[in-house]
């Protein structure tokens, strides 16, 4: 099981006052998985790296070599930990498992398939989630660890710990944006809608000023962030962020109506974030207490409002702007999980006292990617360039440590470049984010949409750079663009594809470019 060490702040984050428990909130009648259509496992053979790694996105970074070998790296651990349930298991699908527990966890999974989503044609990770939906008490609540051999909730130190960030089904329409596979979304809506209905009853503190959504520091993910009060701005976030991909699933389906009441509930709950939480003079979001008084602590779930689209372009151009602060978050390695000048802050990390972890930097980037999509100005490149920028950054730190360490970690100092302190090793759980992910999406900048046969593509490199065997829907692309001279020239890309497909190109941040290409070897050049 996961070994937590003794801190005192973490003690003192568990005797924090938290709303009472009603027995009613954690009573299992043991009709577990109603609202989810499997039932049983049936034996389906774990895939091997040897054996697939030429099945696998290739990519190509002629000036950084360094990018690809952390890659294939990740990959070979990944693959090390794709399982099946163990004999006897009540789990109904093969999942990721993070690796050195013998129970899986919702936080790790959730961030174990933004990167296994790469390989959904040899593994599909998504099937992860089944275990948890199967395992799902009837009155909506799932457990945020559970184990792998008899299906039973671990819970460690007390129940109000259990409940992990509200994350499946973002994660499930993520991993639909590569696979275009939709036909889970019927399936899982169910259980997805009555989890909604355990946390709208149970995780909103009840005659509160602000009507909104507590957690705790093992349940947040962030066990030892020093966070207090009944609203957190991440877990409010969350909730946001939950109700929009509803709401995209919904619309799916043909379900319109609920699809706008999700979509309400998203907003209403924005709208409380924004007006109460948000600091002007500071540019920050806050916890409150509850009477709606602010705790200020500058830590990394103030940027969950980015993820979720809450916050409007002026103040996501302040968090920006303190992302961007080396005084604050914008450290050797981004992005610590507490500002540097707080007083609690440690330069080793101290798990979540200034560490740099997978989960929330890939929250954040992907935040910054919403808004250098969303923004309200259109020549407002500053966040797509800067989430760029700190993926490279990102990067070379794991590829620091790797060469130092020869793997992965479960978290990093944000000063020291080398492993947190405390940290797993070979941990690819979620740290594979940083070398698939982010490079795929951020670094090469490839932005897959599989249900439409859409590609875009952000080009900023000029070495020869690209990828082979991107897989996006049914379509199967090799993409490469060849050298430039500097930014600003032209870039010449040759594509090979089986299928058509829909190609956009933005060369060094420049007006996007669309494309129809079709099946076989073409040569395409874009200024």
């Amino acid at each position: 099981m996961r070994i937590y060490s003794c801190r005192s702040i973490l003690l003192l984050s568990l005797i924090c006052s938290f709303p009472s428990i009603s027995p009613a909130q954690y009573t299992d009648t043991g009709r577990r998985g109603a609202y989810f259509p499997k039932k049983q496992y049936a034996v389906t053979p774990v895939p091997r790296f040897a054996q697939n790694r030429a099945s696998l996105p290739a990519p190509i970074a002629d000036a950084s070599p360094q990018y690809v070998e952390l890659y294939w790296k990740a990959w070979s651990l990944a693959f090390d930990h794709f399982k099946q349930p163990p004999a006897g298991s009540p789990f109904v699908s093969n999942y990721v498992d993070e690796a050195f527990s013998p129970s899986v966890f919702q936080w790790d999974t959730f961030f174990m398939l933004m990167f296994a989503r790469y390989g959904h044609a040899v593994f599909p990770a998504v099937q992860s989630l089944d275990n948890f939906y199967s395992r799902q008490y009837e009155n909506g609540y799932i457990c945020r660890e559970i184990q792998e051999a008899d299906g039973k909730d671990y819970v460690f130190v007390g129940r109000e710990h259990t409940v992990n960030p509200p994350l499946f089904a973002w994660a499930e329409v993520e991993s639909y944006k590569v696979t275009g596979d939709s036909s889970r979304f019927a399936s899982v809506l169910p259980a997805l809608t009555k989890y909604a209905e355990w946390l709208e009853q149970y995780r909103r503190k009840p005659s509160t000023r602000h009507g909104l959504y507590w957690n705790t520091g093992l349940g947040s993910g962030m066990d030892n962030l020093p966070l207090a009060g009944s609203a957190w701005v991440d877990m409010s976030s969350q909730m946001v962020l939950m109700y929009r991909n509803m709401a995209f699933i919904c619309r799916e389906l043909g379900k319109d109506t609920e699809a706008g009441r999700y979509t309400a509930a998203a907003d209403t709950i924005a709208a409380r974030v924004n007006s109460m939480m948000w600091n002007e003079q500071d540019g920050f979001y806050y916890n409150l207490d509850d009477d709606g008084k602010q705790l200020p602590l500058r830590n990394i779930g103030t940027f969950w409002p980015m993820l979720a689209g809450i916050a409007d372009h002026a103040k996501a151009l302040r968090l920006l702007s303190h992302l961007k602060d080396p005084q604050t978050f914008w450290r050797p390695m981004p992005f610590p999980s507490l500002a540097a000048d707080e007083p609690a802050y440690q330069p080793d990390g101290h798990y979540w006292l200034g560490g740099v972890w997978a989960p929330t930097n890939v929250m954040v980037i992907k935040g910054l990617e919403r808004y250098g999509r969303e923004t309200e100005n259109a020549t407002d490149h500053s966040f797509e360039e800067f989430a760029h920028h700190a993926s490279k950054r990102y990067l070379d730190g794991l590829v620091t440590v790797y060469i130092e360490t020869g793997t992965l970690w479960e978290n990093y100092s944000p000063e020291l470049m080398m492993r947190g302190n405390p940290s797993q090793k070979d941990f690819v759980g979620w740290t594979g984010c940083g070398p698939i992910q982010l490079f795929i999406e951020n670094v090469l900048g490839f932005r897959p949409d599989g249900a439409h046969k859409k590609l875009t593509w952000h080009i900023r490199r000029i070495d020869r750079h690209g990828i082979e065997r991107l897989r996006f829907g049914d379509v199967t692309a090799t993409l490469i663009a060849q050298p430039r001279t500097s930014t600003g020239a032209a870039a010449e890309i040759h594509v090979v594809s089986n299928r058509p497909f829909e190609l956009t190109v933005i060369v060094d941040g420049g007006a996007p470019r669309t494309l129809p290409v079709a099946a076989g070897a073409q040569r395409l050049t874009v200024q």
